[in-house]
């Protein structure tokens, strides 16, 4: 089982200082112009901006989900303009529980990177913490691009239904009314996989933003963690690297992410 201080940074330690590159990846669904904007008007003193859709996606299509990995190749030549290479240290933050932080996190584990931290609480436990934050951009030090390779523990649809057919556990990360089909305020078709488990994202973490401990993350798994295989799926793809986070930390780094999720499944009805 990794160390949690592997995964995850409090304020008060990047408050001491850090070498590390520092992304912010605030985000609306709403509105995708927000994340941006808010990091303009203020953010850690030395980040960077990550965009969920210009950078940590690829276009969508009629099919593979409203938020696809983005092409590997593009998405290392990203890293390199921010300097960051394969041995790089990241730390990454949000102020939606880990929902955007953890997708960085995620992508760059899968291609072999050293996985970003993710700072605890987010923002607004920084500023709560004493962080000033500040308007400059920093300037890039960009390195040179490491071959990309392939993303490692992701699935479509077809190897979905394969791993199913195995005896595969699929988690659904999304809210309970999502699941239970009671309301679908995103994508065209309401309800679930079938067979999915519901565990919802936002089990991982307090109101706050500030991740639970390790004994209520295993609550918040309860049988399912000793499941032989497990698949985890969102809506698009983005706030189940949030339940395969918090597995990672108990010690089930093997979860595979469907990665067009939801909204990629739906697309096939």
């Amino acid at each position: 089982m990794p160390d949690r201080h592997e995964l995850i940074i409090e304020p008060a330690q990047l408050l001491r200082g850090s070498s590390a590159v520092l992304f912010d990846c605030r985000f609306s669904l709403v509105d995708p112009a927000a994340g941006r904007a808010q990091y303009e008007a203020g953010h850690v003193p030395g980040a960077h901006y990550l965009h969920l859709e210009n950078d940590l996606s690829a276009p969508a299509g009629r099919h593979g989900g409203r938020h696809p990995l983005p092409d590997a190749a593009s998405f290392v030549a990203t890293l390199a303009r921010f300097g960051v290479d394969r041995d790089t240290e990241v730390i990454a933050y949000d102020a939606s529980r880990f929902a955007f932080a953890a997708r960085l996190w995620w992508l760059m584990r899968s291609l072999g990177y050293q996985p970003p931290r993710l700072l605890n609480g987010g923002l607004p436990a920084f500023i709560e913490a004493g962080g000033q934050l500040e308007t400059a951009v920093p300037e890039a030090s960009p390195c040179a691009v490491p071959e990309a390779g392939a993303y490692r523990g992701v699935c479509d649809i077809d190897g979905l239904r394969q791993a199913q057919s195995a005896g595969a556990v699929l988690v659904d990360s999304r809210e309970a009314a999502r699941y239970q089909g009671i309301e679908e305020p995103i994508d065209p078709v309401a309800g679930h996989i079938p067979g999915a488990l519901n565990h919802p994202w936002q089990g991982v973490s307090a109101a706050d933003g500030s991740l639970l401990n390790l004994d209520a993350q295993r609550a918040h798994w309860g049988d399912t963690l000793a499941a032989d295989e497990l698949v985890v799926y969102c809506g698009s793809g983005v706030t189940a690297c949030v339940n395969l986070f918090s597995l990672a930390l108990l010690g089930r780094g093997d979860a595979t992410l469907y990665a067009g999720s939801w909204s990629d499944w739906c697309s096939w009805l």
